[in-house]
C-alpha cells in the first residue's frame, strides 16, 4: 500500500539552469529521445534518463545527461510523456525556490497550491502507471537491442524516480533515483532485484523521515542486493536537478548527487 506520499507544488519548484546542450535528437522505439554520446561513443555503459514532470526538453536534464556523457555514458531521454509535458514556466510561476518560497504571503501560497491543485491531478492520471510504465519498458528493451549495447542503466528524477525504481525490479542492470515522488513502501521496494542507489534531501516535503527511514529499514533486510540511500542535508524535492546554481550549497548538493550517480554506474555498469 502506498504511505500516502504524493506530489505537491514543492514538485514544482526549482530553477532553469545555463548552458547549451549538445546532444543530438533521434527516434528510438517511436519516441523522440535526446541523446548524449561519450566521446568515444562507445554503448557499453548505456543509461536512460526518466524525465520529472517537466519532461525530456527541459534543459537541466539535458545538461546533466551531457555531463554523463562526458563521464563515459551513452545518455538517452526519451519523451515518455509523449508532448504532454508541463510546461517549464511554472517552475516561477507557481513555485519559486525555497528562499523566495519563505517569504510568500498566505494569499501567494493559497493560490500557488489551487494552481497546482487544478493542474497536478488531472496530468497524473493521464500519466499513470498503466500507462508510462509500459513505454518506459519497451523503451528501455529496445535500447538493450541497439547494437553495442552492453549493461544499462536507469536514472530518474521526481516523477521518474519512482519509474526508476521499478525499473530495478530487473529492467535494467542499476537504477538511481534522485528523489522520487508517488512512491509505494514497501509495495515499489520489495521486489527491487537489481542495485539501487537514492539520494533525498532532508526537507524533501514528499519524502519525510518516516518514509525515508521504512525504506531504509526494507533495503537493509535485501543482503544480497547493493544499495545505497543519502540524504543530502537542507535539501527540498528536485535538488538533484533543479536546484539553485547562486547558492553554494544547492549547487555543491547537485554536483554531489551527480557523483553518486556517476560513481554508482561506474560500479555497475562496468
Amino acid at each position: 500500500m502506498s504511505t500516502g506520499v504524493g506530489v505537491s507544488e514543492c514538485c514544482l519548484s526549482g530553477k532553469v539552469h545555463e548552458g547549451t546542450p549538445t546532444g543530438k535528437i533521434e527516434t528510438i522505439d517511436n519516441l523522440q529521445t535526446y541523446v548524449a554520446a561519450p566521446k568515444d561513443g562507445s554503448k557499453a555503459k548505456s543509461i536512460v534518463f526518466i524525465v520529472d514532470i517537466f519532461g525530456w526538453e527541459f534543459k537541466n536534464v539535458r545538461l546533466l545527461a551531457d555531463n554523463y556523457a562526458k563521464a563515459g555514458f551513452y545518455c538517452y531521454i526519451p519523451d515518455v510523456h509523449q508532448g504532454d509535458s508541463l510546461p517549464i514556466e511554472f517552475l516561477d510561476s507557481v513555485e519559486p525556490n525555497l528562499k523566495t518560497r519563505e517569504q510568500l504571503t498566505l494569499i501567494d501560497k493559497t493560490k500557488n497550491t489551487a494552481t497546482v491543485g487544478t493542474t497536478l491531478p488531472p496530468w497524473l492520471i493521464k500519466h499513470r502507471e498503466g500507462i508510462s510504465k509500459p513505454l518506459i519498458d519497451s523503451f528501455i528493451q529496445a535500447v538493450r537491442n541497439i547494437p553495442g549495447t552492453g549493461k544499462a542503466g536507469a536514472i530518474g528524477f521526481c516523477w521518474g524516480g519512482r519509474y526508476a525504481i521499478l525499473a530495478a525490479h530487473g529492467e535494467v542492470d542499476a537504477a538511481y533515483a534522485c528523489h522520487p515522488s508517488l512512491v509505494s513502501v514497501p509495495g515499489d521496494f520489495d521486489p527491487v532485484i537489481k542495485p539501487l542507489s537514492l539520494a533525498v534531501g532532508e526537507k524533501d516535503s514528499l519524502l519525510d523521515k518516516d518514509t525515508v527511514g521504512k525504506i531504509q529499514d526494507l533495503m537493509a533486510k535485501k543482503t544480497d542486493v547493493p544499495h545505497e540511500l543519502r540524504i543530502y542535508e537542507d535539501q527540498v524535492h528536485g535538488f538533484a536537478l533543479r536546484g539553485d546554481w547562486s547558492s553554494e550549497k544547492d549547487k555543491k548538493a547537485m554536483d554531489d548527487a551527480e557523483k553518486q550517480g556517476i560513481e554508482f554506474f561506474n560500479k555497475f555498469l562496468a
